[in-house]
């Protein structure tokens, strides 16, 4: 049987406020995500995830949703989203949404409902408790607002549980009323056709209904990042189940947002939970050889008795992007270089491509409760006065938005976005670098260096994270296909890294 599609393909992440937009009211939609298809198509991409777009009181931007089943008017319309889905397949461009589990906003119907008494048939929806209004239920900590994970409403006199803002209400999974109806939602859009799910926080559904502390030395850590309960992968099975039963290999990619890549795991199941798991720690890693060997190790170590498969990412809508973390240019591009040679399904942050950097954010222009504005800045997509967008989009512009435009590096050779595109296109004709096995080399101390290997297919990554040349030995004839900058591509490769460069070479047979 062939390899499923979501094993070789590069996925790209969009923001649907900050991608484009189309009607020139500063916010992006989805109307202008369908406008630029054809801008993801020439780069290459093979899927794109957007982040929610459903109607929502945008107290987290969409993540707090009061309809799962629709479209924001601020993003458009349903008709909007069938036109979009309809485009992006004629363009074999795969389309995954963004699906919050864990959540619903306290301004859905469910909500409202369940508030309004004890005795609301929809009252265990959502996890209550019994107490007073000077004590919460637990020491549990929220991730955005208050610390309290519990917010008391004085009507009912019960606290409800919110892991995110207190305008976030945690669903109860406990409740099968709150599992089929959230499967339902599921499957109106598998109705449409879309090719699968990226999952918010996917590894909270399940809790414990003891709900017990938190220990004390974890107790600042938001508890989000901490809840690890079996229930939830019963609960993922079932979801798999409902996946499984559609045509053409339906995907769940989860957002299991803990820190332990050995917990991350679990959530692969035996092959029958999760498809992909996003890998946070190699997100945190810094611009270091140790670290990157570390997390990639840890990652295959984990995953490696599962036969699951990896995910890579270097920038996403929570975290600063890669080029800012790192701190140069050369780095981010090296980073890109590396991270789409590796084993696994690499997921690409809009505007990663174009090698932006965080926007920087006036006090009086902060909107997000999670501090995440700079790496949410809009993309420029021309060097016209509104960079595409209307007059005064929802965010300031990312730092060097001129030269960093999409026009602008289309017509240069040497950019960022002709690099990724290189880079996209040297994975889509290698079997190696889709689906090939990888083997470390050995290498100095400030490199790494690896081999992928598949149905006779081979090539090799080195990466120099130092900031003086290293010479690195290959053992075979080697010619250097795709360089970070750029440079000696097409030649023979003789062992040399410029400071901070990476390549990619495929054997020169004799």
């Amino acid at each position: 049987m062939s390899e499923p599609w979501w094993k070789s393909a590069v996925v790209y992440q969009i923001y649907p406020r900050s991608f484009a937009d189309a009607n020139g009211d500063g916010v992006g939609d989805v109307a202008g995500i369908r406008a630029r298809l054809d801008h993801l198509a020439w780069l290459g991409a093979d899927a794109i995830w957007i982040s929610p777009f459903f109607p929502s009181p945008m107290k987290d931007f969409g993540y707090d949703v009061s309809d799962y089943c629709g479209v924001d008017p601020l993003f458009g319309t349903l008709d909007d989203f069938d036109a979009l889905l309809r485009d992006a397949h004629a363009r074999d461009i795969r389309v995954l949404l963004d699906w919050v589990p864990n959540h619903t906003s306290d301004e859905h119907p469910w909500f409202q409902e369940a508030r309004t008494a004890r005795s609301s048939p929809r009252r265990d929806w959502y996890v209550w408790r019994d107490g007073g209004p000077e004590r919460p239920p637990n020491n549990w900590r929220a991730a955005f607002g208050p610390p309290s994970a519990w917010t008391w409403e004085e009507k009912t006199e019960q606290w409800y549980l919110h892991l995110f803002l207190p305008e976030q209400p945690d669903l109860n999974w406990e409740n099968p009323d709150v599992v089929a109806a959230m499967h339902d939602t599921l499957r109106f859009w598998l109705d449409r056709g879309v090719d699968g799910f990226r999952m918010d926080v996917v590894h909270c559904i399940g809790k414990d209904p003891a709900l017990p502390n938190v220990p004390p030395e974890r107790e600042r850590i938001p508890t989000c990042a901490l809840i690890d309960d079996p229930r939830t992968h019963a609960h993922l099975r079932e979801i798999r189940r409902l996946i499984d039963a559609y045509p053409n290999d339906r995907v769940m990619v989860g957002e299991v947002a803990m820190p332990w890549i050995e917990r991350m795991a679990t959530y692969y199941g035996d092959g029958d939970e999760l498809h992909l798991a996003f890998n946070f720690p190699h997100i945190w890693a810094p611009w270091q050889a140790a670290a990157w060997r570390r997390c990639i190790d840890q990652t295959t170590d984990a995953l490696a008795p599962r036969d699951a498969w990896p995910t890579w990412v270097l920038s996403n809508h929570d975290n600063k992007r890669h080029r800012t973390r790192y701190g140069s240019e050369p780095r981010a591009r090296a980073a890109a270089v590396a991270l789409l040679g590796l084993r696994g399904t690499p997921f690409l942050y809009a505007g990663e491509e174009l090698g932006l950097t965080d926007a920087e954010i006036p006090e009086h222009r902060i909107v997000d409760p999670g501090g995440r504005d700079g790496c949410r800045a809009p993309i420029p997509w021309d060097d016209t006065p509104g960079r595409g967008w209307g007059p005064d989009p929802w965010l300031p512009w990312p730092p060097a938005n001129d030269a960093a435009s999409a026009a602008a590096q289309r017509d240069d050779p040497g950019s960022t976005l002709h690099l990724y595109r290189a880079l996209l296109a040297a994975r889509r004709d290698s079997p190696a670098l889709r689906l090939g096995d990888m083997e470390w080399l050995e290498t100095p101390d400030d490199v790494l260096a690896w081999t992928r290997r598949h149905d006779g297919d081979v090539r090799a990554v080195a990466v120099n994270f130092a900031a003086a040349e290293q010479e690195v030995e290959i053992p075979g004839r080697w010619r250097i296909e795709r360089t970070s900058d750029r440079r000696r591509e097409g030649d023979a490769f003789d062992g040399r890294l410029d400071p901070e460069q990476a390549v990619l070479l495929t054997r020169d047979l004799p």
